[in-house]
């Protein structure tokens, strides 16, 4: 097939972290297909290693939240129309948005009406809030990667066509994660009397200010409360390191916790227990099958809009997979000293073994093959699109 060593461009567009490691896996199996491809749009630095151009910092798109959302409009608005302006000028083979469908899906529309084909990988939560989106998103995309298995299910009664191609994570992340190997790889010296427990209040300042001081006054509880308990904090970053050494300072002065720069799945699979805030970290968590206890707080206006918009029954990724409540999952005005202290205690204190079990039988549902899946998805695209 000659057309294979044509040179084609294949946009892609990441918002994130999350989606610089898709976007990097995704380049990769499309080099297989098509060796001569020039990869351009917005991504990281994963992506950028596989040769790929990005047209403006990803960490610009990088906001969260409503209220940060707001104030940095008219930056996002820009970058959107610049983004938007180059693709019609210089049509891609296929445009790929990364996640952030709040920035991606216009542009996807934009793309698609001039007849360029439109792929958006990790669907967004429409099943779980703001079902009406879904006419939106058949305007803007041919196709819905999806990467957990009930969003399929979703699209296809709407009649958009959708892949579940299984979480990357599931296929990067062992089934077995090795507790002791990973105490001496962080030189830990925690013995087998002793339990563990690692806090993970979230890698943006925002969720860090409004959970680390809860985790650390449970922590400091149950220090005082178990002598032999031991605390761990893995940080995504200095200055994020350095806000939870202050705060740590205000909040529990006592508490000897060990705060450790990055290795935040090393710190997951060291640990006995962990404390953490909603999101990806979630999913990690479960993968690495330790029981955990998941709590989180939006800014007050965020959790007004968010309670009347949204329709899940649980926000934590391991309960909406199980479609009941395997781990414990607190919100809002719910996260409170005491609730973390009972939940620990009570996971410290039982046979965790069936939902370690519950935790395996849910990795192996996720593990499809992400990258390879997603490139093939990407392959039909181009290749109906030239017939």
């Amino acid at each position: 097939m000659t057309q294979h060593h044509q040179a084609i461009t294949i946009a892609l567009v990441a918002g994130e972290h999350s989606g610089d490691l898709l976007g990097a896996g995704l380049i990769r199996e499309l080099k297989q297909h098509f060796p001569n491809a020039e990869f351009v749009g917005v991504g990281g630095p994963l992506m950028q290693a596989q040769g790929f151009d990005s047209l403006l910092p990803m960490d610009d798109l990088a906001v969260m939240g409503l209220a940060e959302v707001l104030r940095h409009l008219p930056r996002l608005l820009r970058h959107r129309r610049s983004v938007i302006k180059r693709f019609i000028e210089q049509p891609p083979a296929v445009y790929i948005g990364i996640d952030a469908p709040d920035f991606n899906l216009p542009i996807a529309k934009r793309l698609k009406a001039v007849g360029i084909p439109t792929m958006h990988y990790v669907s967004p939560s429409v099943w779980a809030w703001r079902q009406g989106r879904i006419h939106g998103i058949k305007q803007a995309v041919d196709h819905v990667l999806c990467l957990l298995p009930f969003e399929k299910a979703f699209y296809d009664q709407h009649q958009l066509a959708a892949t579940f191609v299984g979480h990357p994570l599931a296929d990067s992340i062992q089934r077995q994660s090795d507790r002791d190997a990973a105490r001496q790889q962080l030189q830990l010296t925690v013995n087998h009397e002793q339990r563990l427990i690692a806090l993970l209040p979230g890698s943006r300042s925002g969720e860090l200010q409004r959970l680390a001081p809860l985790f650390l006054q449970a922590a400091s509880r149950l220090a005082e409360r178990h002598a032999d308990w031991r605390f761990i904090a893995p940080m995504i970053s200095p200055a994020r390191a350095q806000q939870f050494q202050q705060l740590q300072q205000r909040y529990a002065p006592n508490l000897a916790i060990q705060v450790v720069s990055g290795q935040a799945r090393t710190v997951m699979a060291a640990a006995d227990v962990l404390l953490l805030t909603s999101g990806t970290v979630t999913l990690e968590a479960m993968l690495i099958k330790r029981p955990m206890v998941v709590a989180y707080r939006f800014s007050w206006l965020s959790y007004v809009i968010i309670k009347r918009l949204f329709k899940a029954a649980f926000f934590s990724l391991p309960n909406l997979l199980a479609g009941r409540r395997l781990v414990p999952e607190l919100v809002q005005a719910e996260v409170t000293v005491e609730r973390l202290v009972t939940e620990i205690e009570l996971l410290l204190n039982q046979s965790n073994q069936p939902l370690l079990d519950q935790f395996d039988q849910l990795h192996a549902l996720l593990q499809q093959d992400a990258d390879r899946l997603s490139a093939e998805v990407a392959k039909s695209l181009i290749q109906d699109a030239r017939q």
